[in-house]
């Protein structure tokens, strides 16, 4: 442990500058006394580092002063690799750049633990998109993320769902979210959150806005996410299952004689939900709400016509 502390906290001022003893240890999870004592070790093991007094000091390396990656475990190698998507970077335009750093580290690597990192890149591949999805056109994307990087405010042509579906708008780009294949950018005012698919025309500016401060992209996200389900399933059915046959969300309230079970479930709408529960045919008996039931009633019935009597 103590071994992956010191190199955690020669990473730390490689990547930082400047930190106090008290920020070392609330990032570490130690004790102050705990992170003099690692400076100390450091120190004694030739590492260039200094300590200044004083309200504005704090530990600092050599200007110049590089680390290789040594310090990397065996998990962490192959964790690094393993989470390099090139066909996410490609699609931002980062492929090569991915591919390059990716060298680098590689290079960088002890022997052992360059051995796992290419075991982990020869035997686990990512594809984020899902099946039966043809792959959206996001020809904006790239210029989405450069703004996004640059605090760039970008001036769009967005098609939505809504009358009317063409509208204009002016986006903050505060940042770029990869969600089952499918690409958002959250942007202020608001913020907001937009497909990058479904825009339409884009052009960039040169005026500058200012992100922030607290903004936290993957809280936001998280949030964005239960809001969005608790906004999506806003009814309730009750329905039969037959045996062996579950629901997602279902909470069961009792089970029948005959091995069915009663179960309450979220819908989204009742047009949704009737075309959920005719793909299990004769495995769900609809029982509330008495609207989805009797519409289900109403297209069986017509699929009978339809169809005739099988004999």
């Amino acid at each position: 442990m103590k071994a992956g502390r010191l190199v955690s906290i020669l990473l730390l001022l490689q990547t930082r500058g400047r930190m106090t003893a008290a920020q070392l240890a609330e990032e570490l999870e130690v004790s102050v006394r705990t992170v003099y004592r690692d400076v100390e070790a450091l120190s004694a093991a030739g590492v260039p580092l200094y300590g200044d007094a004083g309200h504005a000091g704090g530990y600092r390396l050599l200007e110049g002063y590089r680390t290789r990656l040594t310090g990397l475990t065996t998990e962490e190698a192959e964790a690094l690799f393993l989470a390099g998507a090139p066909g996410p970077a490609a699609e931002l335009g980062l492929g090569s750049v991915l591919a390059a750093a990716q060298l680098k580290v590689r290079a960088a690597l002890p022997p052992e633990l360059r051995v796992h990192a290419d075991r982990i890149s020869g035997r686990f591949h990512l594809d984020a998109p899902g099946w039966y999805a043809d792959a959206e056109e996001t020809p904006y994307l790239p210029a989405v993320a450069e703004a996004v990087w640059n605090g760039r405010v970008l001036r769009v042509l967005y098609r939505r769902w809504a009358e009317p579906t063409d509208v204009r708008r002016r986006l903050e780009p505060y940042g770029l979210v990869l969600k089952a294949g499918r690409w958002y950018v959250v942007a202020g005012p608001g913020p907001r959150t937009f497909r990058v698919d479904q825009i339409l025309e884009l052009s960039s500016s040169e005026e500058e806005f200012t992100r922030p401060a607290d903004f936290d992209l993957a809280a936001y996200w998280t949030a964005y996410q239960r809001d969005f389900h608790d906004r999506l399933y806003r009814g309730e059915a009750v329905v039969r299952l037959a045996p062996g046959v579950s629901l997602p969300r279902a909470v069961v309230l009792r089970t029948d004689a005959d091995g069915w079970t009663v179960v309450r479930v979220p819908i989204e709408s009742v047009g949704h939900a009737q075309g959920e529960f005719l793909r299990l045919g004769a495995d769900v008996e609809v029982l509330e709400p008495f609207d989805l039931r009797t519409r289900l009633a109403r297209t069986i019935a017509e699929l009978a016509g339809i169809y005739g009597n099988v004999t």
